[in-house]
């Protein structure tokens, strides 16, 4: 089975990216983390993302605020499958890391979920992996009906409350 890299550019990001860890060890897709930044370990990261395919992954998430360009710098040194968590940081709310994240030019694709959406992140990796593993894919078939079976049960709770 292929493996995840989960990448952040500080550590600062741990409390948001380790959603996406927590997804994938329920999932129990193996993942690596590592804090790589754009602008402060350029090299490291270009080495990590030049050597991701024979290291053994299938996809890699990158997480980074404010400027975001660790998802696109990543992005530009591998044909993996990059997807893009911005971070809420500074004074805009994450809106900066959101379009440094999504604005990637034409020939490097990065994928971008919500602000702070590690939970979607794994998931769309999951789904990647999955197109080739029909393990994950059943895992993901099964999540996603205890997910409906829980929203299901929350609607029958409100309308015993409220509807007569």
């Amino acid at each position: 089975m292929k493996k995840i890299a989960v990448i952040m550019g500080s550590d600062s990001d741990l409390p948001v990216v380790s959603k996406a860890a927590d997804t994938l060890k329920n999932l129990g897709i193996p993942f690596e983390m590592h804090v790589f930044s754009a602008h402060r370990t350029p090299e490291e990261a270009k080495e990590f993302s030049v050597n991701a395919r024979r290291n053994g992954f299938g996809a890699i998430i990158a997480a980074a605020g404010m400027a975001a360009h660790l998802a696109g710098a990543i992005a530009a040194n591998t044909t993996l499958p990059v997807i893009g968590i911005p971070m809420k940081s500074g004074n805009l709310g994450g809106i900066d890391a959101l379009l440094s994240t999504v604005q990637m030019p034409s020939g490097i694709p990065v994928a971008t979920v919500a602000v702070d959406g590690a939970v979607n992140a794994a998931l769309l990796c999951a789904e990647i992996l999955a197109v080739t593993d029909d393990e994950i894919a059943a895992k993901l078939d099964a999540k996603r009906a205890s997910d409906t079976a829980k929203v299901l049960e929350k609607n029958k709770a409100v309308e015993e409350q409220f509807n007569i």
